[in-house]
């Protein structure tokens, strides 16, 4: 076989094995997307108060969310270099670990999100839009716990390659959402009318739903496979939950950062009129959804990362690494077309206000063009994740969206009076930005010998080589 012919095989061989794990994470945050999708097109049709209210709710939450999520997500390569080299007990302890974390986190972030009404208030929202708002995350408080619970248990999944349990959780929980959200909206099916009260309710019966699913879900994969462990004073050990916290606080600063400065854009998007924060939600939420799928990939390049370091496999994992790079940008060329080429059709999903709909197709273009941007800095997120190098991404979003992509915003937004679409625009070359800066550090962690990337992982999870006990 000649050396082209071998590289190429190899090259596919990579392709189905990124593929075996991204698709099914794909699935998973499709699925649990399409749940905010469905309901900002109901809301739509309520009124425009009631979409930028679950608007800038929703955005207030993830935006305090992210952290709690990302420090759970500091599971990710402990368990899947323990999972590489064979210790399912070790992958157990750290689920425990992941679940004491999400439910101590969950404790200020429920108050911090309390304070909606507050904090629009300070930053100057639409005082109708403000109300409702703060109504509307009252209600639903308990998303917090029960979506962090199903966070660590959907990264446990997906680190040992199980991502077909959480998939079929991830649907079940949209398709109860969907159903609650027409019938407690619009009140069919002998509910009352309850508008965005309604959606709040669906998404906390739904949040539930999708925890406790994922939790039997978890159970039963595992009672066959020599993976569960009971849980014992390891388990809430503070030197324990440190280490995996020294992991996770990193992701969850880069994820609150990048979820802070879209939040900001959005608030930004308030200061400009009730329509321009519709106008701006019904291009995020598709946005979001195609964003999913480099989001699937960026989860299923950091598992097989890990994985392949937890092997010693240098090779295949500079192989894994140029594979879901190349492969997330590609993907996002589909939707940055779709974007542009149905610019006028698209908005019409949700909306038949008519100014809307012409801001609308003003933005897609330009979300168009970052979205390859997009899908690149998340696979390159993931990698780092992999590759035990969380921090470098939070440093790279901290300087990439703080120091230019919101100044930018205001300066276009406000001062050359382009109003949201010189936001979007900011977001579009901060995303540029950002991308380029975390290629920039792979390939510098590309270069460091595979057994310093093994003893970097390894000092946050020592203790985690422990028998089972079923």
């Amino acid at each position: 076989m000649s050396a082209d012919a071998d590289t190429s095989r190899r090259a596919l061989a990579e392709l189905r094995a990124l593929g075996t794990l991204a698709w099914p994470a794909a699935l998973i945050q499709v699925g649990l997307m399409l749940s905010g999708v469905v309901q900002a097109a109901m809301l739509a049709r309520v009124d425009v108060q009631s979409l930028a209210a679950s608007a800038l709710g929703t955005m207030w939450q993830w935006s305090i969310m992210s952290l709690g999520m990302g420090a759970v997500m500091g599971t990710d390569p402990l368990i899947s270099q323990a999972h590489g080299r064979g210790d399912g007990a070790g992958a157990a302890l750290a689920l425990q670990r992941g679940l004491v974390i999400a439910m101590l986190a969950s404790l200020p972030l429920c108050a911090a999100m309390a304070l909606t009404g507050p904090v629009l208030r300070a930053l100057g929202e639409p005082a109708e839009v403000t109300e409702l708002a703060r109504q509307f995350n009252l209600l639903k408080l308990s998303t917090v716990p029960c979506f962090l619970a199903f966070t660590a248990l959907r990264q446990y999944l997906q680190s040992r390659g199980l991502l077909a349990p959480a998939t079929w959780a991830a649907f079940m929980s949209t398709l109860a959402n969907g159903l609650l959200g027409y019938a407690l909206i619009f009140g069919r099916w002998g509910a009352p009318v309850l508008g965005l009260r309604g959606a709040a309710i669906a998404d906390a019966l739904s949040s539930l739903l999708l925890a406790l699913a994922a939790w039997a879900l978890v159970r039963s994969v595992n009672s066959d496979r020599g993976a569960l462990r009971r849980w014992d004073i390891e388990s809430f050990s503070w030197p324990g939950l440190r280490q995996t916290l020294r992991l996770g606080l990193p992701i969850g600063a880069q994820m609150a950062l990048e979820a802070c400065a879209f939040s900001l854009a959005s608030f930004m998007c308030g200061w400009i009129s009730v329509r321009a924060i519709g106008s701006h939600q019904i291009v995020l939420n598709m946005a979001a959804l195609s964003f999913m799928v480099p989001l699937g990939l960026s989860m299923g390049a950091a598992t097989r990362v890990g994985n392949l370091i937890g092997e010693a496999d240098e090779l295949g994992m500079r192989r894994a690494v140029r594979t879901a790079l190349a492969f997330g940008a590609g993907m996002m060329v589909f939707a940055a077309s779709a974007f542009t080429l149905l610019r006028h059709e698209l908005p019409r999903l949700y909306t038949d206000d008519k100014e809307l709909l012409l801001l609308a197709a003003q933005l897609l273009p330009v979300a168009g063009a970052f979205q390859i941007f997009d899908g690149t800095q998340a696979v390159a997120g993931g990698v780092l994740r992999g590759m035990g190098r969380p921090h470098i991404a939070a440093l790279v979003n901290l300087l990439g969206y703080y120091a230019l992509t919101l100044p930018l915003a205001y300066a276009l937004g406000f001062r050359a009076s382009l109003g949201v679409l010189g936001i979007w625009i900011a977001l579009a070359l901060g995303l540029m930005v950002v991308a380029g800066a975390l290629l920039f550090f792979v390939r510098r962690t590309l270069r460091i010998p595979i057994g310093e990337l093994q003893l970097r992982v390894s000092r946050s999870g020592s203790d985690l080589a422990v028998e089972p006990t079923l």
